[in-house]
């Protein structure tokens, strides 16, 4: 499972006044947050365990849980490392979260402290109505659930389990009963490409409020033959643009950075924005906020750049699509690792990376999916290989030259 989510209230960005969150970032009603500080969320892989077999999958999820994940105790103190970060969300995943049999305590105790907790648990017969309600009754203010194809044949396939499409959407119903926010994941690759415009309606049925959008990365079981191309990355941004002003949920991207870029230059066009001041690495205006899907985030967040991963076994790493170790929490806080990683100093400065990413005037807002780069070049800093803009600078380069 690759899930990341933003927790959100309810409700449409498009139709309403304020903050999509509703209460804003939990350190800061909606304020400035210093990536180079703290980070924006923290997902925490707490089991690797998982009884599904996703082509996709980031983890390489095993049936059972490792002996040596985080005990329940190292599982407390990490929260409150995290609380003390300027209280940024936190989101449980897997594997399968539901695997991990003090899931809800850990999560209660989060809560009660004050955070924003969400988990992506797998769709499979450990989700049960009555562990709905346990998540509704311990306060998560939102359960996200993966679905990548409007149909059995499609998500069957993509999740290795056969009957999985059928199991999801039960469980979808069973949230919706419960008045539960749902978060719908999907991963955007070959296998469900020709089949989008079924799916946003899908997700649109099944009453989510939000659709949290994957583009496939080629790392664990994930291929790079299974991505889609770099104009057929352009030609998604351009769908989910336009999508976005009548869908009844919001939509969110990860390792897709590049979409970013696409919305300030749609909304230059359409006159909503002036992309001249986007660009600059201290831009928290109104402006800036558009960029990470309509006010979600003050700046784009890419891998160890407002976002942080910890593993199961408490590696951690600039995200889950990027496996380079950075430290471990149970040798240094995660907020010691998380200031001090030179690889993480490296990501969080754009001016460092390389090729056309290095000098694009979008470097800042968007800067390129660093998973992404890292699993084709094998080099975290070089250019975003799906992406088909060339930037002014080099456009202008070309003209001087002719």
């Amino acid at each position: 499972m690759q899930g990341m989510g933003h927790p959100k209230e309810m409700g449409h960005p498009h139709r309403s006044g304020g903050h999509p969150h509703g209460k804003g970032h939990p350190g800061g009603i909606g304020a400035a947050i210093d990536y180079n500080k703290d980070p924006f969320i923290v997902i925490w892989e707490v089991t690797r365990a998982c009884e599904l077999k996703c082509v996709h999958c980031r983890a390489d999820a095993q049936t059972k849980p490792h002996p040596d994940e985080l005990s329940h105790q190292e599982g407390i103190k990490l929260i409150d490392e995290i609380y003390e970060m300027n209280n940024p969300m936190l989101v449980f995943t897997g594997g399968d979260c539901m695997m991990r049999k003090d899931l809800y305590d850990l999560a209660e105790y989060a809560v009660k402290k004050g955070m924003r907790v969400s988990m992506t648990p797998s769709a499979t017969d450990n989700v049960t109505k009555e562990a709905m309600q346990k998540a509704k009754d311990v306060g998560l203010s939102r359960w996200g659930i993966s679905l990548d194809g409007p149909t059995p044949e499609i998500h069957d396939h993509f999740r290795g389990t056969t009957g999985s499409f059928e199991l999801t959407v039960e469980k979808i119903k069973y949230l919706n009963e419960l008045n539960m926010p749902l978060q719908i994941n999907t991963v955007i690759s070959r296998y469900n490409y020709d089949s989008l415009e079924k799916m946003a309606k899908l997700v649109g049925e099944l009453k989510a409020v939000m659709w949290y959008i994957f583009l496939l990365v080629p790392t664990g079981r994930g291929q790079i033959d299974d991505c889609l191309t770099p104009a057929e990355h352009e030609k998604v941004f351009r769908w989910l643009y336009e999508l976005g002003k009548t869908a009844p949920y919001d939509i969110k991207t990860t390792a897709a950075q590049h979409y970013r870029r696409v919305v300030i230059q749609q909304k230059h066009r359409e006159k909503l924005v002036d992309k001249e001041n986007i660009r600059y690495e201290d831009s928290i205006t109104d402006t800036a906020y558009l960029i990470d899907g309509l006010k979600r985030a003050p700046k784009g967040v890419n891998d160890g750049n407002g976002f942080i991963f910890v593993s199961h076994t408490g590696d951690v790493m600039p995200s889950g699509l990027l496996p380079i170790v950075v430290g471990n929490v149970r040798e240094k806080s995660l907020a010691e690792i998380y200031r001090e990683s030179p690889v993480l100093k490296k990501l969080r400065n754009p001016d460092l990376y390389k090729g056309k990413c290095g000098i694009c005037e979008f470097r800042f807002v968007c800067g390129g999916s660093r998973s992404r780069t890292y699993a084709v070049t094998g080099d975290y800093l070089e250019s975003e290989p799906f992406c088909v803009y060339v930037p002014e600078a080099m456009r202008k380069k070309e003209n001087a030259s002719t």
